[in-house]
């Protein structure tokens, strides 16, 4: 089948099975080939063909509202709502977005891309739909990793208590990005191995009323021995404790099974839980086949083989710079023990995890959990490390204020994938944690310029014991720079000037380095002498270079690859009016107040005049007005 020809999900009502699945099978291959260039979540869209067949087949979109938690699983039901012929597009500039998109389509009712949101916007649906008297289906689908979010159980432990009428979907593959950790973990498990409990249920039930003379005698009792029967044919039956009512765990991948129980549901009053099985990555082999989540989500490959191109770059990937520093700092300190949510392939922790299993924690997915045991850690001296992207830091600000900064412990965080982090998009860019860390006291911020800064800031943080310290490193590579053989600790509060100046002065960091030095190449060239600061630490900041800085005059530009509202510049301004100095020399440039969609990280700064054009243009002007104001002044 052509599915660029698709623009409703409503065919699918006149498909017998067979069709079904060669439907089924036509968009495998689709998805295949076009993730084969574009890159994606191809692991969880494979795996949920059918299921999401099922669901537009059973249920009236956008009517009835299906809400995809995390939304790495959307891309079957962008095929199905109109959306295949965008597919060359998808994760790139303007085009389609890997999640779903409430102005995409108006069949993509709730926007994700963190996961364990879906049960409580679907919780706030069913409660509008009731208030206004509307009779739709409401249906979030959920993986069971996404269900350990804690955020999952807050709203399980509403519906069930409101007894709300709404069919969740369990979309039970034994992985989120990694394999799942957990108690809730081992719950599925035993329930995937039970034999169906539904069905238990009716066949008992039957039995009783066709015993002679004594089935009416047994007639009251029937409930009570039902539900016996639930912790004899199941271990713990959690979902039925909470509420719901338990429908499973059935295929996944079986249409006839699929239509059936969700009929079912549909005549069953108040909460459903339907626990489906699938299969991630199902129909390529490299996916199908993958055990520590490589292909959850992947940039381009070839597709005869699953191989993925090799890296042109010889310079060391951020995340495994950092985790190797920190396992080698461990060999000689076991104090140190690392936590991560449930990402410790992406972290690169897989080789600590290896070498010291015993001092490696993965909460799953629990961004405040693994915040506040951190804390717990370090305030009974482990040096606890927490890897967490910066995106996901944002679940667990209240952890860091009230648990780990006011406490003063020495929580070292490393904030991954901190700056515009591309083709995920705004739900992923990882550029808010400069102005939400900034505010609290006692926490100190820092970013290094390349890897070799990189590695000593490491080991500056797990031999602080003055608070917390987080050091922001970005997605992908370093810059190739040769790297020192031993570690060094470097002075927290330092800065360091790369280049002298007389005119001007760019104030930067991390990744944004190179863009000013092109900047200052250019500048000499006008006779513009630009000095460039790598101002490595965030907070506190370097207030001796600072004043030293403003008592010369100078033109000063801040530059930083995160928010401008409350950030790195805003310190800058804060510290000039502070100390009374002419704040009309300084001039601030990063992210404005928006989100940042997807596409390329060089396009999207392009975008928003992040240029070496613009620091140009901006500092040209800068020392021209700062110039004319000395003139006035003498």
């Amino acid at each position: 089948m052509d599915l660029t020809t698709i623009s409703s999900p409503s065919f699918l009502k006149q498909l017998n099975n067979k069709q079904l699945e060669s439907l089924s099978a036509d968009i495998r291959k689709f998805l295949i080939e076009k993730c084969s260039i574009t890159g994606g979540h191809i692991g969880p869209n494979l795996g949920v063909v059918e299921l999401t067949l099922a669901l537009h087949r059973t249920f009236n979109s956008p009517e009835d509202k299906l809400l995809f938690d995390v939304g790495h699983q959307a891309y079957v039901h962008k095929i199905l709502t109109g959306r295949a012929s965008q597919f060359d597009t998808l994760r790139q500039y303007k085009g389609l977005c890997g999640f779903p998109k409430r102005i995409e389509s108006e069949h993509d009712v709730w926007e994700t891309g963190h996961s364990s949101t879906s049960l409580s916007a679907a919780m706030g649906m069913a409660a509008a739909r009731d208030v206004q008297g509307k009779k739709n289906y409401v249906i979030p689908i959920i993986g069971d990793g996404a269900l350990t979010g804690g955020m999952a159980m807050e709203a399980l432990n509403h519906i069930g208590h409101e007894k709300t009428n709404m069919i969740v979907i369990l979309n039970d593959n034994e992985m989120s990005i990694a394999p799942n950790v957990g108690a809730m973990h081992n719950i599925l498990g035993r329930l995937r191995t039970a034999p169906p409990y539904n069905k238990a249920k009716d066949d008992v039930e039957g039995f009783l009323k066709k015993i002679p003379a004594v089935g009416g005698k047994l007639a009251g009792a029937a409930e009570r021995v039902k539900d016996s029967l639930k912790y004899l044919v199941m271990s713990g039956m959690f979902f039925e404790e909470m509420g719901f009512t338990y429908l499973g765990p059935i295929d996944g991948h079986d249409f006839d099974t699929l239509e059936q129980t969700l009929n079912n549901a549909k005549q069953t009053e108040g909460p459903v839980l339907i626990h489906v099985i699938t299969k991630k990555g199902k129909g390529y082999t490299p996916a199908e086949t993958d055990t520590v989540g490589t292909w959850h989500g992947t940039g381009p490959y070839k597709m005869e083989t699953g191989e993925f191109p090799k890296s042109k770059t010889t310079a060391p990937g951020w995340s495994k710079l950092v985790a190797d520093t920190v396992t080698r700092i461990a060999r000689e300190d076991d104090r140190v023990v690392t936590i991560t949510p449930a990402m410790p392939v992406g972290s690169k922790l897989m080789g600590f995890a290896e070498e010291f299993p015993e001092r490696f924690f993965d909460v799953g997915i629990a961004e405040q959990h693994a915040t506040t045991m951190a804390a717990g850690m370090a305030a009974d001296g482990c040096k606890p490390f927490l890897s967490i992207y910066s995106t996901f830091l944002q679940r667990a600000y209240d952890q860091m204020l009230h648990d780990v900064c006011r406490q003063n412990l020495n929580v070292f965080v490393g904030i991954d994938r901190a700056g515009l982090v591309g083709a995920d998009g705004e739900t992923h860019q990882g550029v808010f944690d400069i102005p939400f860390l900034r505010s609290m006291p006692n926490i100190t911020i820092m970013m290094p310029k390349d890897e070799n800064e990189g590695q000593h800031m490491v080991k500056t943080a797990l031999s602080y014991d003055d608070g917390p310290i987080a050091m922001r490193y970005p997605r992908g590579n370093g810059r190739g720079v040769p790297m020192d053989s031993t570690l060094e600790t470097i002075e927290i509060g330092t800065w360091e000037t790369l280049r002298e100046g007389a005119d001007a002065a760019i104030l930067t960091f991390g990744t944004t380095i190179p863009m000013a030095e092109q900047a200052a190449e250019e500048l000499e060239a006008q006779g513009i002498d630009t000095e460039i600061v790598n101002a490595r630490f965030i907070k506190p900041l370097d207030e001796e270079m600072l004043h030293r800085l403003f008592k010369e005059g100078k033109a000063i530009l801040t530059i930083e690859e995160s928010m401008l509202e409350g950030g790195f510049g805003s310190a800058v301004l804060e510290f000039a009016n502070d100390h009374g100095y002419n704040t009309a020399q300084l001039k601030r440039m990063g992210i404005p107040d928006e989100f940042i969609e997807h596409g390329s990280v060089d396009l999207l700064l392009r975008d928003i005049h992040m240029t070496k054009e613009q620091v140009v243009a901006d500092l040209t002007t800068l020392v021209e007005k700062t110039k004319q104001q000395a003139g006035l002044k003498a």
